[in-house]
């Protein structure tokens, strides 16, 4: 079987589908976006395409190799491609393994990754740094894969670095339902999450005139709503519902080629797990971003949907940054980095009272824009339990406390500005939490 799924992406592959509304066309960096039943036998003709005479390395790890890296490496071989295959026994996108992986690779002319997140995002990058191009054969539906950014620690400070996205990436539906369970409903919560990104987004766009696009919103719109109505089927292998899930996560992934930010789809959620990656040490969870972006996007949900169905706005304060609090718990280095972050976006006492009248002079005008792109908690929450994905800290093995400062603190990571800081700002975030996440 070799059924083509791609939909819209193949339009956009050829820059053929029209904006709704402007008529606009894009181009998009992907060469090539495949996604189909089966792409057994089609490997080499798919790589060739991209990479006609370069020498290649195949990088996967140890499960990725199993699964299908082995597959493509000896599909190469046999095509007579000038090939090695490289499995990472440790993977990392930090700066560290990102240099362990520029060193085993040296020597060829382009990279073929096999794998998720860490492989594809490390691969990324490396081959960025080295000028090499690079293809991707997927192992999970995620949107990592379609981003012309890379997801790296440097010194425990994850940062999203703008790179080179892939030449060709190429989904083997027949693999991808293979994969484990849990990596499906993270796909799913980490594609749902579109729904608090924009709010936030749209949120800072009102408020600061932060560039904003509806484009990508346009394309996510296409499959949200069945995708939604089909969360229960996610984790049968159904190819259909598989095909729409990995078609949705693909798509939120090109939203950086549309806006050169990865605004549209991620802003609070993904500062929380962020959070939890960065600081909890040896009490990580061992959680994947998915699942933990999941769990942020209830919480996130669970307040846009608090403060933006209230009958009054909230009033926001000047932003006091606890520059002491943030040295005692996270280092001066890392305590530094978070007060620059913070400070771009503060607001001084001048700033607070125009955001106040901002959004009290006509409350039901203000928030009427966000709450049209903003899910009922019920209804996310419902889709994202049918899906098989966590929705609580505990489920994710995370304490309440750990959350509640997860949550706090994750406004300092980035300069994105967001309905934590509106919360925190008007002096109701700690309770929220503590309502919510109360735990021991």
């Amino acid at each position: 079987m070799s059924e083509h799924y791609g939909g819209v992406i193949d339009a956009l592959v050829k820059g053929e589908w029209e904006e709704p509304g402007t008529g606009k066309r894009y181009t998009i960096p992907p060469d090539d976006i495949v996604i189909a039943a089966s792409l057994d036998g089609r490997e080499a003709e798919l790589v060739r395409r991209q990479h006609e005479g370069r020498s290649l390395v195949v990088v996967s790890d140890a499960y990725t190799h199993e699964a299908l890296g082995q597959r493509v490496y000896a599909a190469l071989e046999a095509d007579g491609v000038d090939v090695t295959e490289h499995v990472w026994g440790e993977p990392s996108c930090s700066d560290r393994g990102v240099e362990e992986l520029r060193a085993a690779t040296r020597g060829r002319q382009a990279l073929v990754a096999v794998g998720s997140g860490t492989i594809n995002d490390a691969v990324k990058y490396a081959s960025f740094l080295d000028g090499r191009d690079y293809s991707v054969f997927p192992t999970s539906p995620m949107n990592a894969y379609t981003t012309n950014t890379a997801s790296v620690s440097f010194g425990g400070f994850k940062r999203s670095i703008t790179c080179h996205g892939a030449k060709g990436i190429f989904f083997d539906l027949s693999i991808i339902a293979g994969c484990p369970g849990r990596l499906i409903s993270a796909a799913f919560a980490d594609v749902i999450c579109r729904t608090t990104s924009q709010v936030d987004w749209l949120l800072s766009h009102r408020l600061f005139g932060t560039p904003y696009a509806r484009t990508p919103y346009h394309l996510l719109a296409i499959d949200e709503g069945d995708m939604i109505d089909h969360a229960a089927r996610m984790r049968d292998g159904d190819i259909e519902v598989l095909a729409m899930l990995t078609r949705i996560s693909a798509l939120m992934g090109l939203g950086t080629s549309f806006t050169a930010t990865t605004h549209s789809g991620s802003m609070a959620e993904h500062m929380i797990s962020h959070h939890i990656d960065m600081f909890s040490g040896d009490d990580h969870p061992r959680t994947s971003h998915g699942e933990q972006v999941g769990v942020a996007t209830v919480t996130m949900s669970r307040l846009h949907n608090r403060i933006l169905n209230a009958d009054v706005p909230p009033q926001v304060r000047a932003t006091r940054i606890p520059e002491a609090r943030l040295r005692e718990r996270y280092g001066a280095t890392m305590a530094d980095n978070m007060v620059e972050q913070t400070s771009i976006k503060a607001l001084d006492a001048r700033q607070a009272d125009r955001v106040n009248r901002q959004m009290g002079d006509d409350w039901d005008a203000f928030r009427a824009p966000l709450r049209a792109v903003m899910q009922p908690f019920d209804l996310l929450h419902d889709a994202m339990r049918a899906a098989g994905c966590q929705t609580t800290p505990e489920q994710l093995g995370v304490s309440a406390p750990r959350w509640r400062e997860a949550v706090t603190d994750a406004r300092y990571i980035r300069d994105r500005f967001s309905m934590l800081d509106i919360a925190d700002d008007a002096g109701l975030l700690s309770g929220f939490l503590a309502e919510h996440h109360a735990g021991p």
